[in-house]
């Protein structure tokens, strides 16, 4: 990285920029399974939305956004308060100089603070790399800590191509047996 990498929480004004560094994954690979690119209103609201509950922040490189990364609900139960699926993109010329890693560890901080527990990452993976997908995303997350726990056959077809899905996970902290309050972002943003 030559320059100076800021991270800061997103806003709905940045749904533009932060769309153009994600529509490439839609029309491009079978990195994310959605077909269409949003518009910029529909994805200023996932922003919004995420923002009510979760931290959504962006990673800037002379003022531009070259990176995202959000945490979300694994699933909408209140049992589930403690777990979260992560999801994180870069500029693709952005990748491989360490901004992923400086995203994921930024959105661990704001999580732990949140008292998540159980971070879950959904991820394409192929058995045959294509021009769609190489499972570069599998090795980022081991590299980061986590394992796989779950292995899902064909389940995602695009461009052709049936695609698996497999889940990993990392722990941010121990389970206690009474886990503390979880903490919406909204209550904790600075």
């Amino acid at each position: 990285m030559s320059e100076k990498v800021l991270i800061r929480m997103a806003s709905k004004s940045d749904a533009g920029e932060i769309l153009k560094i994600y529509a490439p994954y839609i029309t491009d690979t079978a990195i994310t399974f959605e077909y269409e690119v949003p518009s910029v209103a529909e994805f200023a609201n996932r922003i919004e939305n995420t923002l009510k509950r979760y931290p959504y922040i962006v990673a800037l490189e002379k003022e531009r956004i070259i990176g995202f990364a959000y945490a979300s609900a694994f699933k909408e139960r209140a049992a589930y308060d403690w777990a979260v699926e992560t999801t994180v993109y870069l500029q693709q010329d952005c990748r491989g100089k360490g901004i992923g890693k400086m995203l994921y560890i930024a959105l661990e901080e704001i999580l732990k603070r949140q008292n998540i527990i159980n971070l879950n990452a959904c991820i394409a993976f192929t058995s045959v790399k294509d021009d769609h997908l190489d499972n570069t995303s599998t090795a980022f997350h081991q590299h980061l800590g986590f394992s796989k726990v779950a292995h899902f056959t064909k389940c995602g077809y695009k461009f052709g191509t049936w695609y698996d899905m497999i889940w990993m996970e990392k722990m941010l902290s121990e389970h206690q047996a009474t886990p503390v309050p979880f903490i919406p972002i909204t209550e904790i943003l600075i």
